[in-house]
């Protein structure tokens, strides 16, 4: 598939199959992130695939978003170096991150898979959940599986109002 073409059909999926998938495409999905481009090429992220219904169900708790645990896999995208900022004073996990979950997200399309990115849950819970350092930082719920139903496209701003050149 084309990325272009993978980027039109992308969507965010809240309804799942509870099917499971074969393991070749989590782990293509998987490589898509770790192919993911990092400032200074850092790689300063830990991917946790959670297959295990009750923890599934526990994150959709954390999260307030019941149809999570329907998807048979959750990628939990966690920051492990949350203090080092960005010259342009960003933090550097969020975006690597971004990029990493983004290419994710691509790969799936392509392998037949949905998405729907999670970034409103409770850091304090999906820590406790998962066992992970305080000093770490989840910054996003993957939840991955076969869509249950088709979503529908969303409706997008037009280009004109998006874009400027050369000064805002």
């Amino acid at each position: 598939m084309e990325v272009f073409k993978a980027i039109q059909i992308r969507r965010s999926v809240r309804k799942y199959k509870p099917d499971a998938f074969p393991e070749e495409k989590l782990q293509k999905i998987l490589e898509a992130a770790r192919l993911a481009p990092s400032a200074h090429n850092s790689q300063d992220w830990k991917f946790i695939v959670v297959k295990d219904s009750v923890k599934r169900e526990s994150l959709a708790e954390a999260a307030g978003q019941n149809f999570i645990s329907q998807a048979p896999v959750i990628i939990v995208a966690v920051g492990l170096e949350p203090e080092h900022i960005l010259s342009s004073g960003n933090p550097a996990f969020a975006l690597n991150l971004a990029i990493a979950i983004d290419h994710m997200t691509l790969a799936a399309v392509e392998q037949g898979l949905a998405t729907c990115w999670i970034g409103a849950f409770s850091q304090k819970e999906v820590k406790k959940i998962l066992n992970i350092p305080e000093d770490c930082r989840v910054v996003a719920l993957l939840p991955l599986g076969f869509p249950a139903d088709s979503a529908q496209p969303k409706s997008r701003k037009t280009i004109k109002e998006i874009i400027s050149y050369d000064t805002f």
